[in-house]
């Protein structure tokens, strides 16, 4: 599944994504270097990932599905969980111990999440939501990973307006530091 179309389609082709590198993550060997290289592009993907849907996505979520507000704090209260995982893995070689735990935990809450996005709140925005909105979320999400940050920063605000104002400037000093640094391109 490629990228574009409506904003359900472009995050359910980041899910995707996000599990071919569990996948690929898992298949190496303990403690191979390599899986630093993927557990890095693994992070960037999902940063940028719940980045744009706290920006774009959970805002629609509460203006147009029932009950939006408990379902967006709980996917946001999910994204937080998983950026301190993330932060961890970002901390831990994969010669160390903690390293297959963390990437199994992560694994776990991640899968939990999208299971819930893809099975409840997904058709529940879609039947609440202009097909018109639908596409103009997805190029608004697709913008909004451009510019998102690359590592995890648990400590950032999660919610308007400091999301929308630290997000961009984050994002801009994690791309300078994957640039110098090499990371994520692997």
């Amino acid at each position: 599944m490629g990228h574009g179309g409506n904003v359900i389609e472009e995050l359910t082709a980041d899910h995707r994504e996000v599990d071919a590198l569990f996948e690929e993550i898992q298949a190496l060997p303990t403690g191979d270097d390599r899986q630093r290289e993927v557990a890095d592009r693994l992070t960037i993907a999902l940063v940028r990932h719940s980045v744009a849907e706290e920006a774009h996505l959970y805002p629609a979520v509460r203006r147009y599905v029932d009950d939006g507000d408990d379902m967006a704090d709980k996917e946001v209260a999910d994204h937080a969980e998983i950026e301190r995982t993330l932060k961890e893995l970002e901390g831990c070689a994969p010669g160390d111990d903690r390293f297959g735990a963390l990437v199994t935990r992560l694994k776990q809450s991640v899968t939990a999440h999208v299971r819930d996005e893809e099975d409840r709140l997904f058709p529940l925005l879609a039947e609440s939501c202009p097909a018109g909105l639908l596409d103009g979320l997805g190029d608004e999400v697709r913008s909004a990973k451009r510019t998102a940050p690359t590592r995890a920063h648990p400590a950032a605000p999660d919610a308007p307006p400091g999301d929308r104002t630290l997000a961009p400037g984050a994002g801009m000093v994690d791309r300078v530091r994957d640039l110098l640094t090499g990371r994520g391109r692997g």
